[in-house]
């Protein structure tokens, strides 16, 4: 995993071949950073990274100057591997989560400036989470949603969709609040 700007810029993080998570890759994830460098001010932005995986886009955002990011993961290898290499990079803006995602949702009462989704590409709640986000106002105005997701799902129904990024076969859905 590289990491493709800011601070830590074309830093590697070695990803153990026994996570089983699907990081985004590099050419959605640089394509992703060049929309969002023109929509976010990064050392104003708290983050919430729902998904995390590798932590991949929360060690991007914080290499690019966010202050706080909020780090959400169920699996218990995939949230020691981000625990560790947060140890590594030194990055002391991230606050990492091993939880529920739905469950931590329910929960939350902060808003953040900027989150991020990237659930599994087979989960059949994930059509909720934006409903969710929505709903509950997780989101700060003026603030930005972004869901990674295949083909296969449609949020321009939504309140607050904005539009639909491309990148292969990984599909990005921002809603602007």
């Amino acid at each position: 995993m590289r990491i493709i700007g800011g601070k830590y810029k074309s830093r590697r993080i070695q990803v153990p071949s026994n996570l089983k998570a699907r990081p985004t890759t590099d050419f959605a994830r640089e394509g992703l950073f060049n929309v969002l460098h023109n929509l976010l001010d990064w050392e104003e932005t708290t983050a919430l990274d729902l998904f995390s995986g590798t932590g991949s886009i929360a060690f991007e955002l914080i290499s690019r100057g966010c202050p706080y990011v909020v780090s959400v993961e169920q699996n218990q290898n995939h949230f020691n591997f981000i625990c560790r290499a947060q140890e590594r990079l030194e990055a002391k803006e991230l606050f990492a989560v091993k939880g529920d995602v739905f469950k931590y949702l329910q929960s939350l009462r902060q808003q953040f400036d900027f989150i991020f989704a990237d659930p599994p590409f087979d989960l059949t709640d994930a059509i909720k989470i934006p409903e969710i986000i929505i709903h509950k106002k997780l989101v700060k105005e003026g603030g930005l949603f972004v869901m990674e997701h295949s083909k296969k799902l449609n949020f321009s129904d939504l309140p607050h969709f904005e539009k639909e990024r491309k990148y292969g076969n990984v599909h990005f859905s921002f809603f602007k609040f």
